[in-house]
């Protein structure tokens, strides 16, 4: 399966005092705005940590999702937070904590295949960073 997904983001001004918006081609991000307080302090608007937070506990959930079904176990519910380090100009840890109701499964076998979908999610094969799984059944 090939396919392809646009965004788009446009900027104004300088780095400190500019901002900007970003788009999805969903419309999901419609002219979002972000800005250096966005990112860097506490404005009103969204920035790149937390949207690559966002895509990769998504990426995550639904690739988990799928190696559970695979293995014959239907999950109820899947919760992921993703809490993204930003450290001296680069991502440093990525931390993803999953809770999961998964009906007849054992905590281990759970642990393992929530490792292997860490490991297999196309967002963590794109991510150049140290990446941290906590997993418990709830």
């Amino acid at each position: 399966m090939k396919f392809i997904r646009r965004a788009s983001a446009q900027w104004k001004g300088t780095g400190k005092d500019g901002s900007g918006t970003v788009s999805t081609q969903s419309t999901v991000l419609n002219q979002t705005t972000y800005s250096y307080k966005t990112r860097f302090e506490d404005g009103v608007g969204t920035n790149p940590e937390e949207l690559i937070g966002a895509a990769h506990a998504g990426c995550f959930a639904m690739q988990l999702s799928f190696l559970l079904s695979e293995k014959g176990y239907e999950p109820t519910d899947l919760s992921v937070g993703a809490k993204v380090t930003f450290e001296d100009g680069s991502i440093t840890l990525i931390q993803l904590d999953l809770k999961g109701t998964v009906a007849g499964i054992s905590g281990s076998e759970f642990e393992e295949i929530a490792e292997n979908a860490k490991a297999i999610c196309p967002i963590s094969k794109l991510l150049d960073t140290k990446i941290e799984l906590t997993a418990a059944l709830v």
